[in-house]
């Protein structure tokens, strides 16, 4: 009987199961197609009680002593066993870092900018990476960069956490920010802006439409200017 191995260069899990005749096992132990166990089986008794089934023996737990096989069919198998990936992949979370650049003289208005960077990556549940260079002889004076990245973890405060104390490492300090969680984590400034700005656009009063629209002529004024229409046609002829 033929026994091959599976492919080295197949990367799906699916394909790297033994079935029928590639299973080595003397003997096994099998759940039946109804779900229940059928007990531990020899090879081919377990192999020929997949065949009345018109399905395969599928060896799903090939560590166990016996190895556990299930009759069932493959096609069938694969499906479950690649749909149970897909749901796996979906509870996965991916943490995203981000870098955020300073130095030790940065003007106070590109730090703001930094700042309101950092937030919308903390905000959007990532985390955030803080590097500091000291450029020549910068390095004679690094008290500088610390008080910049304090500056820095001070105001972010509301939004995320340092997970280590600054450290100078080589040329440069480095610190990672992790975001708080959202129960106790800060707002961000847009939607502060937003809810200040709505009660106040949505209470002012409509405009008057009167004084977009001319007064009516009164029926004096009327008949002045029918009175001086006359005028003008009897001084032409």
């Amino acid at each position: 009987m033929s026994r091959p191995f599976a492919p080295r260069s197949s990367s799906s899990s699916a394909s790297f199961v033994r079935v029928n005749g590639k299973i080595r096992a003397r003997e096994v132990r099998v759940i039946g197609a109804d779900g229940k166990q059928a007990g531990v089986l020899s090879l081919g008794d377990a192999l020929n009680l997949a065949r009345v089934h018109g399905v395969d023996l599928v060896e799903i737990a090939p560590n166990a002593n016996p190895p556990v096989c299930r009759i069932v069919d493959f096609g069938k198998f694969r499906y479950e066993q690649s749909k149970k990936d897909k749901e796996s992949k979906k509870h996965q979370h991916a943490t995203l870092v981000k870098e955020v650049q300073l130095s030790p003289r940065i003007d106070p208005h590109d730090l703001s900018v930094k700042l309101a960077h950092a937030i919308d990556f903390l905000c959007e549940d990532m985390k955030v990476k803080i590097t500091l260079k000291f450029r020549g002889r910068e390095m004679a004076h690094t008290e500088f960069g610390f008080q910049v990245i304090q500056k820095f973890l001070a105001e972010i405060a509301p939004y995320g956490h340092p997970d280590f104390t600054p450290k100078l490492i080589g040329k440069g300090i480095n610190a990672m920010i992790s975001p708080l969680p959202r129960n106790k984590r800060a707002k961000h400034p847009n939607e502060l802006q937003g809810a200040e700005t709505g009660p106040d656009s949505a209470g002012k009063p409509p405009s008057s439409s009167k004084s977009s629209q001319p007064a009516a002529a009164s029926p004096t004024e009327e008949q002045d200017e029918d009175e001086v229409g006359e005028t003008a046609e009897v001084e032409e002829t």
